[in-house]
């Protein structure tokens, strides 16, 4: 395999949905228990505040993705977001309605105001937690795409089984994940509540996960040609996830934390080293397929981002490690912080 700067993009892409599935998979997952873990106004203000300061910029590891895609790969940002159109509208809309939830919430003391908009929380997590699964299903399946790059399915073609499983993969890995932040982050009877949830989320998300990997030896090509990222990736991932079960019991939940978070990132890692070189598979033959090559910007164009993303990107990561720092001690009931 030759290195050169379309696969640094590539490589650089998988980073990206790496960063995003670890910070905002946890970010999901609080929203998601939301309604579970907290009883009254007082415990859920508890619950947002401990994503408060960070859900935002989670979000743009997903919003430079994009980017990243549009930039490097404009074929697949065409493809894919014309193909995934209505999905990807359902994900934008779920972000927006969540986006303006944590900001309305406190706007007015009235129960009925404030009850609406963390059931907006809890839509606008869900949603995405989903849809995410389902789109990355059918990447790696393949969809129909034809010799002009365009997507020739329709909305119920992306609604195929093992996509679905691919959607209920990713949204109870990413609310145990949100359920073992939460365990670090709170005390009091919402510790308690998530504690007691802890061991009733991690057995069905061992089973989905299992049965996810079995499916892809029937529904993909993820197996032919196996290789040395995926392998490292599906182990990292299915050890971790064993071992957070392992360290749930033990109530060693900080590592157990590390664990769904390298799930995560062994899950990217074996899913972006079964595409590579590819993007988008093509269900109506290889020779369709959109690779980092034929779906890619020229390479001046490729040559100034990286310049640009040398400089910027370490900036980004001190900027959001710090914000992490700060905000690093658990919130209780006594807490009076408002996001």
């Amino acid at each position: 395999m030759s290195f050169d700067l379309n696969t640094l993009w590539f490589l650089l892409i998988a980073v990206l949905f790496t960063g995003f599935f670890f910070l905002e998979g946890f970010d999901y997952g609080v929203g998601i228990l939301l309604p579970f873990v907290a009883k009254n106004d007082k415990e859920r203000r508890v619950v947002i505040n401990t994503i408060g300061p960070h859900w935002d910029g989670n979000e743009v590891w997903l919003l430079t993705a994009g980017g990243a895609i549009f930039a490097a790969f404009p074929n697949w940002y065409a493809t894919l977001f014309s193909g995934f159109y209505l999905a990807l509208f359902l994900i934008l809309l779920a972000l927006i309605l969540r986006g303006v939830a944590f900001e309305f919430r406190s706007k007015d003391t009235n129960p009925t105001w404030r009850k609406t908009w963390d059931t907006a929380v809890f839509i606008g997590s869900f949603l995405p937690a989903l849809l995410w699964g389902v789109a990355f299903g059918n990447i790696v399946r393949g969809v129909p795409i034809d010799a002009a790059m365009t997507y020739t399915g329709t909305f119920f073609t992306l609604l195929n089984p093992f996509a679905l499983l691919g959607g209920l993969v990713t949204l109870s890995l990413f609310t145990l994940h949100g359920a073992l932040f939460l365990s670090l982050k709170t005390d009091g009877v919402i510790l308690e509540r998530v504690q007691a949830l802890l061991k009733r989320l991690w057995v069905p998300t061992v089973v989905l996960v299992v049965a996810f990997v079995g499916f892809s030896l029937i529904e993909t090509d993820l197996f032919v040609g196996f290789n040395l990222v995926q392998g490292i990736g599906l182990v990292t991932a299915v050890v971790a996830l064993l071992a957070a079960g392992w360290m749930i019991w033990q109530n060693r939940l900080g590592r157990a934390f590390i664990g769904t978070g390298l799930t995560l990132v062994g899950t990217v890692a074996f899913l972006f080293g079964g595409l590579f070189p590819r993007v988008m598979p093509s269900s109506l033959g290889s020779q369709f397929d959109l690779t980092i090559y034929n779906a890619a910007s020229s390479p001046y164009t490729l040559k100034v981002m990286s310049i640009v993303a040398l400089i910027f990107v370490p900036i980004v990561l001190v900027y959001q490690g710090w914000s992490y720092w700060v905000f690093r001690k658990r919130v209780t009931l006594e807490s009076h912080l408002e996001y």
